[in-house]
């Protein structure tokens, strides 16, 4: 069973990774230290909620841009 998160962690998440894409890597810690200076008031469980949706949504994407790179050069 995975872990169930409130569409609300996913949205706020998704807003974050969406408008500032170079600023989000695939390491939860770092991801985590980000949010936290940025959102002040905001509780730590939310923050590391949020990081590890950032996290998995950010690792999703690029295994996405890199299947659709595949698709499109295919290997002889």
């Amino acid at each position: 069973m995975g872990s169930i998160r409130s569409s609300n962690i996913k949205h706020i998440a998704v807003d974050l990774v969406e408008n500032n894409e170079n600023l989000f890597g695939v390491d939860f810690y770092k991801n985590r230290e980000i949010l936290e200076e940025n959102l002040k008031d905001v509780s730590k469980k939310t923050t590391n909620l949020i990081s590890g949706y950032v996290t998995r949504y950010v690792l999703k994407k690029m295994s996405r841009v890199k299947k659709e790179m595949e698709d499109v050069v295919p290997e002889e």
